[in-house]
């Protein structure tokens, strides 16, 4: 007996090492078509269908990845995943079932046929083109997949199925993680953000923030799919959303200036976006309270009706109150130092607690603030767009520049005396200084904020 529990004592310690080491695993996307995870990681191996053929992904998942869960759990109507533990174990060709294959093509069908039913004349036979050419047909699949369901997103095979048949146009922005290019999907716009492989994890976090269960809102970029694209000689990882022509708030106010009116509409739609990231929706289908970490004019989109959308969540927070635990992405990027809030500076923010994180964003807010109001034309009055802190610091300044004027000098953007002759701009003005606080604490909530500017609009709109 002692001879077996003496066996059974090293059976399972042998086990817990392989549970908790590094792994060697089987990776499609990767040189050398292997990858290693980090300690307590796992192997990958995936099979879905698409355009009718079944295709296979093999990788690694980090500790991270493997928490969230979705990876390692089949989906009846979508793909068949496994997550395995010890060194190439991936190594085996997974296959759907014919009836789940049969199945699949079949719902596919329907969904397009519906979606043609629904717009196509009666009396008009059915066919293709009017699939591509119909003008709403892609809101209408973002929007009414997710109304009645979790709201979390389309499904995985037909994001892969729209991101497939997107045709680049044209380069529209860089950034860090790559490049940003106009598409067209079925004759529409859409944003593709294109990360390089060595950016995986960025692309990764954003693709999982963006499918949050309710996360869905007008103040939200609208997401449409994630992708990977391998043309053998090096891989793209693709983000599709929305696509709106005014590009971001930094450009717009580089490019304008906004009356009164249009300075509220986008600040209510900035802090109505921040307000639901923030907010956590207690339910079956409820949704985490998320932190942007990298609010600025650049992270925020101009939509064509006038309001605004905030974008680039690849550094967002998420908190589970259940265990009061924070969510926070392996990630080797920081958020963006001018905007980066004074405790984040001096290294004094609490990471432990959630509502640091909020009250961070808060503080950038009222610099994107700061931003929108100065370039607010009153009787053609305004004054020349610039970035926060553009007297104090360089155009690309350090975390200890940023430390200097913002913690030790205790310096905040100049708020114009003329400011205070309109009654909008001086509440705008009172707004940033309470989100400006050293103290994290007694700064605003972005609900708060959301109600304040609110409700400059009802006083504008009973005086006229």
């Amino acid at each position: 007996m002692s001879y077996l529990r003496c066996s059974e004592a090293v059976l399972l310690l042998f086990t817990f090492v392989q549970l908790t080491a590094a792994l060697k695993c089987v990776c499609h996307l990767c040189v050398n078509h292997t990858c290693e995870t980090e300690a307590e990681g796992a192997c990958w191996n995936s099979v879905m269908l698409i355009n009718g053929k079944e295709e296979a992904v093999k990788s690694c998942l980090s500790p991270s990845e493997l928490k969230g869960q979705v990876f390692c759990y089949s989906s009846r109507n979508v793909s068949k995943r496994n997550c395995c533990f010890t060194d190439f174990c991936n190594n085996e060709t997974l296959h759907l079932s014919p009836g789940v294959i049969l199945g699949m093509c079949a719902v596919q069908n329907l969904w397009c046929n519906l979606i043609k039913a629904h717009k196509q004349d009666p009396e008009e036979p059915l066919d293709d083109q009017t699939l591509v050419s119909t003008d709403k047909c892609l809101k209408e699949l973002i929007y009414d997949m997710n109304t009645s369901g979790s709201g979390s997103g389309l499904p995985l095979l037909v994001q892969r199925t729209i991101a497939r048949t997107i045709v680049l146009q044209e380069s529209i922005g860089k950034g860090r993680f790559g490049e940003v290019w106009r598409g067209k999907w079925s004759g529409e716009d859409v944003a593709v953000k294109i990360f390089s492989s060595r950016d995986e994890r960025s692309w990764f976090r954003e693709a999982e923030i963006y499918q949050t269960i309710m996360l869905r809102h007008e103040n939200i970029l609208g997401f449409i799919a994630a992708d990977n694209k391998d043309n053998g000689s090096w891989t793209q990882l693709w983000l599709v959303s929305e696509y709106h022509e005014h590009g971001s708030l930094f450009d717009y106010l580089n490019r304008y200036t906004v009356s009164v009116e249009g300075m509220i509409v986008l600040a209510l739609s900035i802090a109505s976006g921040i307000a639901h990231l923030h907010m956590e929706i207690i339910g079956t289908q409820g949704k985490p309270a998320i932190a942007h970490r990298d609010i600025k004019s650049k992270n925020i989109l101009v939509k064509k009706n006038g309001t605004a959308v905030i974008a680039d969540l690849g550094l967002a927070v998420k908190h589970d109150s259940n265990t009061n635990t924070i969510d926070i992405p392996i990630n080797h990027r920081v958020g963006t130092k001018r905007y980066m809030a004074p405790e984040i500076l001096d290294d004094s923010i609490n990471m432990s607690s959630f509502e640091s994180f909020k009250r961070a964003d808060i503080y950038s807010m009222g610099l994107v603030f700061w931003e929108l109001a100065r370039r607010c034309s009153i009787q053609g009055i305004y004054e020349d767009f610039q970035l926060p802190y553009y007297e104090q610091v360089q155009s690309d300044p350090s975390v200890d520049d940023m430390r200097k004027v913002v913690c030790e000098q205790k310096l905040r953007p100049s708020i114009p005396n003329q400011w205070q002759s309109c009654e909008a701009l001086r509440v705008m003005g009172k707004i940033m200084r309470e989100c400006w606080y050293a103290n994290p604490a007694a700064r605003l909530t972005a609900l708060r904020v959301k109600k304040t500017v609110s409700q400059v609009t009802v006083v504008k709109d009973v005086k006229e």
